[in-house]
């Protein structure tokens, strides 16, 4: 008897074990008939040698690593006299570029980088060329350093007509054209082309008659459609362009400054250095001073010396117009520049003031108008806005999906309900997501409401309280994660929250609604019928009876014996003190031994 309980809980055991074996398997086969995307978990067979290597490095006679590997660690070296040297292998990199045939003007910065050489070329001209013409800075001794500079210029000039101008991509009945004999036309025939040939006028050939003449160099100033697409080119690629726009304003004030300094010291030589109190004495920096009278005069501070003669009151006069003019358009083009720069924060602080005088009039407590507070600038300084959405309003669908993909799709296609569906749901799931903060110890949902979104966190971390006080922390959820994502399908009562959950310091969460999901898929109603499927699934596995470490228990087969009745265990203990050989005397021998084997 002891020999068959001791088979039959052994067969038992074995049973329980193979049906949850089997009930394994047939739930991954059903898996991976509902949803053939769902990955197995055997490894993934792997690639073979001669995949990975079609030609094979030929191994050394001598053992060891092969000799192509050998090769790629010595082709780096070279040797010179009885000395070994490393040369970097950037320099085959370079050996072995290709110039491209087509260069795309809006997203090439190597483009951009020439432009920046072309714009360094061109301010040595517009800088240079005055100050050389008015003040005695080109000397005989120093005439070959100032022609050096010129001449490169020049060149610059050159290259960016034949090399780089010719080669620029555009853009003709919504097609990029890239065909070089296309481009080509297209920039001859532009009047970017007209202008490039006016600044290389070789009117340097009269400084073999009148000498070397700055004023001849003057067409190289024309140049300037390169300087304003350096601009709009630099201002696209930086994340704070409202700090070049205000270095760039500034920079016009000082050249204007610089012409009017050049044109005193001329006026004044014109005159006589010296000659009256109004012109310049020639004494101590020329330029300096010069520069010194420019900005007085362009600022109107005052102070100035009367001028004395016809000419200087006539150049005067026009300088104090001029000054006014431009100053005037200087301070206007920086308000607009720092305005623009300030203009989010101006938005932010209206906002801001206009919710706080709403608070004060109805008397709200001081406790919700600190935490609305906290919000705002919380919000802000995170998302360096108040409402995301406004930001993609004005862009076109197709760029809303992109941008939603790069920072929703890697988490969104994580959650165990939406694997295996159509690609292109997800995509339109992705544009109805919305970004939303809570603030410390704020409840996200609460136990028992009916659940209409799905939570998934960005950034933060929220806690599931639960326990007989509905405060002990079940879980820490971190950026990542997802929750109430059950909620979305679940119908007949079970779309009610079964914890509470609260923001553990700020988080940052995407919300999808319940009525945006089926909107989404009435158009598809295969994954609509998948996410039914697995909704249920989810459901009945979390109703599952579970054991004392939290795990689901599977069903048994062969259900254990059933515990001996009480009355029947107190008339056992009866007739074992009484004694005697009476059949319940051998019952209880019989148990106690099945006890001891047990």
């Amino acid at each position: 008897g002891s020999a068959t309980s001791l088979s039959s809980a052994v067969i038992n055991n074995r049973l329980q074990e193979l049906v949850k074996l089997f009930k394994e398997r047939t739930e991954k086969v059903k898996e991976k008939l509902t949803d053939p995307d769902v990955t197995s978990d055997d490894e993934s067979p792997v690639a073979s040698p001669a995949k990975l290597a079609p030609t094979a490095a030929p191994v050394s006679p001598l053992g060891g690593e092969p000799e192509g590997d050998k090769l790629a660690v010595d082709k780096h070296y070279c040797e010179m006299l009885c000395c070994t040297f490393k040369y970097q292998p950037w320099l085959d990199r370079l050996k072995n570029y290709q110039f491209p045939s087509s260069i795309d003007p809006l997203t090439n910065l190597m483009y951009v980088l020439w432009l920046f050489f072309v714009v360094m070329a061109w301010n040595w001209n517009c800088w240079l060329i005055p100050v050389r013409w008015a003040f005695p800075y080109q000397t005989p001794a120093n005439i070959h350093c100032w022609l050096l500079v010129d001449y490169l210029c020049d060149l610059i000039y050159l290259l960016d007509i034949l090399v780089f101008q010719t080669r620029l991509q555009f853009v003709r009945g919504g097609d990029i054209i890239t065909d070089k004999k296309a481009m080509k036309e297209n920039y001859l025939r532009s009047q970017r082309f007209k202008m490039d040939v006016v600044c290389l006028l070789p009117l340097d050939f009269f400084y073999l008659k009148v000498g070397v003449n700055p004023l001849l160099r003057f067409p190289r100033c024309l140049k300037y459609m390169a300087f304003f697409e350096f601009n709009n080119r630099l201002e696209a690629i930086l994340s704070k362009a409202y700090i070049y726009r205000v270095i760039r304003t500034t920079a016009y004030l000082l050249y204007s400054l610089h012409v009017n300094s050049c044109l005193y010291y001329w006026a004044s030589a014109y005159e006589g250095l010296g000659s009256t109190t109004w012109v310049y004495d020639g004494e101590g920096n020329s330029y300096i001073r010069c520069y010194y009278w420019a900005v007085k005069t362009l600022i109107t501070i005052g102070g100035l010396p009367d001028p004395r003669t016809l000419f200087e009151i006539i150049f005067q006069l026009l300088n104090y117009f001029t000054g006014v003019f431009a100053f005037s358009v200087m301070i206007g083009q920086m308000r607009d520049v720092v305005g623009a720069a300030t203009a989010g924060q101006t938005y932010y602080r209206s906002c801001m003031d206009s919710t706080i005088k709403y608070m004060n009039f109805y008397k709200i407590p001081k406790t919700v108008q600190n935490r609305v507070k906290m919000w705002y600038e919380y919000t802000w300084h995170s998302q360096g806005m108040l409402d995301e959405s406004e930001l993609l309003v004005q862009l076109p669908d197709k760029m809303r999906l992109d941008i939603a993909i790069d920072v929703n799709y890697n988490i969104v296609s994580k959650v165990a309900l939406f694997q295996g569906c159509d690609r292109q749901m997800i995509f339109d799931m992705l544009k109805r997501l919305r970004s939303v903060v809570y603030l410390p110890n704020d409840y996200v949902c609460k136990k028992g409401e009916i659940g209409r979104e799905m939570y998934i966190i960005q950034a933060g971390q929220v806690q599931v309280l639960g326990g007989p006080d509905g405060k002990t922390v079940l879980v820490t959820l971190k950026a990542g994660s997802v929750f109430g994502e059950i909620s979305l399908l679940a119908a007949g009562g079970g779309n009610r929250r079964t914890a509470n959950v609260i923001a553990h310091g700020f988080a940052n969460l995407f919300i999808l609604d319940k009525k945006d999901l089926n909107e989404i898929l009435v158009h598809y109603p295969e994954s609509q019928k998948l996410l039914r499927k697995k909704a249920k699934k989810m459901l009945k596995n979390n109703n599952k009876p579970k054991d004392e470490k939290g795990v689901p228990r599977d069903p048994l087969i062969i259900p254990p014996k059933a515990d001996t009745p009480k009355l029947f265990q107190a008339a056992l203990a009866a007739a074992g003190r009484m004694g005697g050989k009476g059949t319940l005397v051998q019952l209880r021998w019989r148990l106690k031994e099945l006890k001891a084997m047990q």
